[in-house]
């Protein structure tokens, strides 16, 4: 794999607003207190001492919504009940799996609606189709995939899109499962993958490769972020734990659904919400506190981890 993922997007509008992308977190993601001190020593002024930022909570919502219209678990009412779910939970970031392209507008709007003045955006990867060579299709024809909503901070003038397809497959399921995520320039790498269903063994590979080859490819092309994973690994939780390394909080909805986090961030408060039988799988919600220090000694946990004080 080389260090660059493929298919990067860059998002600039002049220096301090970022557009919008149809296919394409974030209660004001760092909100820095630009204050500088200038300390007076023997008549010469001291260099500003730039305060810390403060931690900053966001509210994430993983909906896996198998909306493929080819599933058994299908019914029609999913993209509904998740415009439902966004109005009533307010998440600055949302993870979407098993959706169709034009799912992605349909629920940033609403997106964008209950965050009224904020900036939102959004992304969608496609997952490929081994015997066509192209995407996966929804039985609408559009294609079939994976997205994510955010709500940009003020203060971010760029964000980055990076997506593609896990190098690890299982040769036998002719859909290729991919990864999605939003770099914000001095606030939060928002990611979301969508691991094989068919094979243990192929879902911990892919696993593995995100943690320690694309994500880490991602910090190296943009430059550090906090990061978060938000999705359905068909992994469950004790499985997680043998390709999430030592130290990053995680949290799940007890089954395949989980939420992991660099360990500069917090990750608290995770519930599920029935989605009224609209899929198969519950809504998995949480906290997520960016820029929270670990005390030294204390470690994480898969029912959770640290929290600011």
């Amino acid at each position: 794999m080389s260090d660059d993922p493929p298919g990067d997007t860059d998002r600039r509008r002049g220096t301090t607003v970022l557009g919008r992308r149809a296919n394409g977190p974030f209660r004001a993601i760092r909100r820095a207190l630009a204050v500088g001190c200038l300390v007076v020593v023997a008549g010469v002024p001291a260099r500003p001492v730039p305060a810390s930022p403060a931690p900053t909570t966001l509210w994430v919502a993983q909906m896996n919504l198998c909306n493929s219209g080819r599933a058994a678990c299908y019914t029609g009412r999913a993209v509904p009940r998740a415009a439902e779910l966004i109005r009533t939970e307010r998440p600055d970031l949302v993870t979407l799996n098993e959706i169709c392209q034009d799912d992605v507008p349909t629920l940033e709007a609403v997106f964008a609606t209950v965050h009224g003045r904020a900036r939102v955006t959004s992304a969608f990867q496609a997952a490929g189709d081994r015997p066509s060579s192209a995407d996966t299709r929804c039985r609408n024809g559009r294609a079939y995939g994976i997205g994510l909503l955010a709500r940009l901070p003020t203060t971010a003038s760029r964000y980055t899109v990076h997506s593609g397809i896990h190098p690890a497959q299982d040769l036998a399921d002719p859909e290729e499962r991919p990864w999605l995520c939003v770099h914000v320039e001095g606030g939060l790498n928002a990611c979301t993958t969508h691991l094989a269903a068919t094979s243990r063994s192929v879902a911990l590979a892919q696993c593995g490769q995100l943690i320690d080859g694309i994500l880490p490819a991602i910090r190296r092309r943009t430059g550090y972020a906090p990061t978060v994973l938000s999705g359905d690994l068909n992994l469950r939780p004790g499985d997680v734990g043998t390709c999430v390394p030592p130290g990053h909080p995680r949290v799940g909805d007890g089954a395949v659904q989980h939420i992991v986090a660099s360990d500069d961030i917090s990750l608290c408060c995770a519930r599920s919400v029935d989605m009224d039988g609209a899929t198969d799988h519950p809504a998995l919600l949480a906290t997520l506190v960016v820029g929270c220090a670990r005390p030294a000694g204390q470690s994480s946990s898969s029912s959770g981890s640290r929290s600011c004080s």
